[in-house]
């Protein structure tokens, strides 16, 4: 697969403080790339840079076959930004909005008409097309500031943290609208705190702390990286708990962990035949579980194992739709 987006030892410093340190990235064509991250952490300097917005002190930046630092116009025409807070007009319909960048980028007006007319129905704003964006909800505003990145039909779609703030319900409209995009061969990168975002949306995964690239692979890849997996058994009767405990403790040779509730049983385990083992011996006793599986570590357990923290908690904004 050709790639579509290269970035070779970025470097970039404000004063004393180094925001990227060497950061490497490598996005192939029609794929999404999930940069994830603290605050802090260098992500959207990156976008700045990728996007021809800020010039590095250091490195380089091909994007669709051009160098971003010596042709910037040329990539400006390739490329789509949705930031991190809604960048279009609110006195404005949301419709207007997107015929006035279809003619800030010099399209027909026929091209750009027909354009906003299918970005409407496609982000399902027909209805709240014609009304100023300052009455939209914060689902229906990330929509509209997607929706203007997309007017020039770009090749490159950059998204920093276009999800901050969001009800689950929004955050999930506008996942499977970059799915979308990614299926029709669009190039995306994505900056992130979500870990559920990075896991549902990117292809693969670059780690970012202090601004350095500290790992990057597939998010399968990176819960493998931190070891084993854990075994979850809940029995559909708790009173068997003890004696499923019992199971587990001969099969692994140590005792397992009890939830706080006390229905369920974690442990760690490398043993690729501990599933099928536990089965017989359930089936032999008669034991029926509600939840019986391996599973792999969470984003969450790679994150902390790479930066030695969690990342925060989010809020969400739950606003009417």
């Amino acid at each position: 697969m050709d790639t579509c987006i290269q970035a070779v030892g970025l470097v970039k410093r404000f004063g004393g403080t180094t925001a990227l340190d060497g950061v490497d990235l490598e996005v192939p064509t029609g794929s999404i790339l999930g940069v994830l991250g603290p605050n802090g952490a260098g992500k959207t300097t990156a976008v700045r840079i990728l996007a021809t917005l800020s010039w590095p002190d250091e490195g380089s930046v091909r994007v669709a076959g051009h160098d971003a630092l010596r042709d910037p116009v040329t990539v400006r025409g390739l490329i789509g930004l949705t930031g991190q807070y809604a960048s279009v007009d609110e006195e404005l319909t949301g419709r207007e909005n997107l015929e006035l960048i279809g003619q800030l980028l010099r399209m027909p007006s026929r091209e750009w008409r027909a354009r906003a007319r299918e970005l409407v129905e496609r982000f399902d704003l027909v209805e709240a097309g014609n009304r100023p964006v300052k009455t939209y909800s914060g689902g229906m505003r990330r929509r509209i500031d997607l929706a203007a990145s997309l007017v020039g039909r770009p090749r490159v779609l950059y998204l920093d943290e276009p999800t901050t703030g969001l009800d689950p319900r929004s955050r999930g409209d506008l996942w499977r609208i970059v799915r979308e995009l990614a299926d029709d061969g669009t190039t995306v990168l994505l900056t992130t705190q979500y870990l559920e975002e990075a896991d549902e949306l990117a292809d693969r995964i670059t780690v970012i702390d202090h601004g350095r690239v500290v790992a990057e692979g597939s998010p399968q890849e990176l819960k493998r990286t931190t070891g084993s997996q854990t075994l979850h058994v809940r029995p559909v009767d708790s009173a068997d708990i003890d004696r499923v405990a019992g199971l587990v403790t001969d099969l692994l040779g140590s005792r397992p962990v009890l939830s706080s509730d006390g229905t369920t049983i974690t442990a760690p385990t490398d043993d690729p035949v501990l599933l099928s083992s536990l089965v017989r011996s359930l089936d032999q006793r008669a034991i029926a579980t509600d939840e019986l599986a391996l599973r792999l570590p969470s984003l969450d357990d790679v994150f902390f194992s790479l930066t030695g923290r969690p990342l925060p908690d989010h809020t969400t904004e739950e606003s009417p739709a």
